[in-house]
């Protein structure tokens, strides 16, 4: 599990490529076709044909673009989660420090940032509709990050399952919307005190 739930485990993270041979190497293309053309322009054809695997190959494991893209964005942000590294300190700050830094590494990962640009329908049911797969992972990382506050005291007694929604409620509108709501003409600026609030909210939320 990643670092910052428990602090000095957590798998070694790999790259974008390596891996199981064929699915890395297509979401690997995937990868750089969403970011250059976006969603809408991107068709199995061309997948297939960057990754350079036929297009019997692709529908072996998905049946659509889409597929494709939900599957590279599960691994991303898989990835991004891995490679978070929190903060010193109890489990509460060590969660809020994870939290506020897989925020700041989602909301400017390549690929959401062109489905934000290009695509944003795509999100929609992920937002209003349904989970997904990363949802679900998140979800449950935070809620393992509670049950580990929790037991060393720094997080206060309540249901972890309801605190890690809430955690996570948060933390998506600050990814997605914080951009919109920055200032403009210093949009990092903005961007970084927003993250500094969120910080605190979440630290405040989750005090004993």
């Amino acid at each position: 599990m990643p670092q910052w739930i428990n602090e000095g485990s957590g798998p070694a993270p790999g790259g974008r490529t390596g891996g199981v041979i064929g699915e890395d190497q297509i979401l690997d293309a995937a990868f750089d076709l969403l970011v250059d053309r976006g969603i809408r322009r991107m068709t199995m054809s061309d997948v297939g044909r960057q990754a350079g695997v036929s297009r019997a190959t692709l529908y072996r494991r998905w049946g659509s673009v889409n597929d494709v893209v939900g599957a590279l964005l599960t691994r991303e942000f898989a990835q991004a989660a891995a490679e978070t590294v929190p903060g010193a300190g109890d489990g509460r700050h060590r969660l809020v420090s994870a939290v506020v830094a897989m925020v700041r590494l989602i909301r400017t990962h390549p690929v959401l940032r062109k489905i934000v640009e290009v695509d944003p329908d795509y999100l929609v049911p992920y937002l209003l509709q349904r989970l997904g797969t990363s949802t679900r992972d998140h979800l449950a990382l935070v809620e393992e990050g509670i049950r580990a506050g929790i037991a060393d005291g720094s997080i206060g007694p309540g249901d972890p399952a309801d605190r890690a929604r809430s955690v996570l409620l948060t933390a998506m509108a600050f990814c997605l919307s914080g951009p919109v709501v920055a200032e403009t003409g210093a949009q990092d600026h903005a961007l970084d005190r927003l993250d500094e609030q969120l910080g605190v909210m979440l630290d405040r939320y989750l005090a004993p």
